[in-house]
């Protein structure tokens, strides 16, 4: 059982498929801080902008109005789920339309202090 507190961001109405979001998600979960913004610099997902955003927003949540430093926390929770659909449609032949669902995400974001090594 984990005795530590959770910090969590979130952001919302992310404008891509949560599929997509998720590839990227699953690059950082349990990683460092530091760590994690390190890696999503370097991806070239557009994702990566969006995941790099609400960790930082966790990190900023937990210096500011917890006081932990930057270097102790990790990502213990990470994750994105699906957001409202916007349903557009595009003429198809004979009369029909063809629906296009322009999908969103919301990202989830919890960090916490990396527990003391006991000796």
């Amino acid at each position: 059982m984990a005795n530590y507190v959770e910090i969590t961001a979130v952001e919302k109405f992310i404008r891509m498929s949560p599929r997509k979001v998720r590839l990227v998600v699953d690059l950082v979960r349990g990683k460092g801080v530091n760590e994690a913004m390190g890696l999503l610099k370097m991806t070239p997902k557009e994702a990566a902008r969006a995941v790099e955003k609400a960790i930082n927003s966790a990190a900023s949540n937990a210096t500011q109005n917890y006081g932990l430093t930057r270097e102790d926390l990790f990502i213990s929770t990470i994750h994105a789920d699906e957001g409202p659909t916007l349903k557009r449609m595009k003429a198809g032949a004979r009369g029909r339309y063809k629906p296009i669902l322009k999908r969103s995400a919301h990202i989830t974001v919890s960090v916490a202090e990396r527990p003391a090594k006991e000796s």
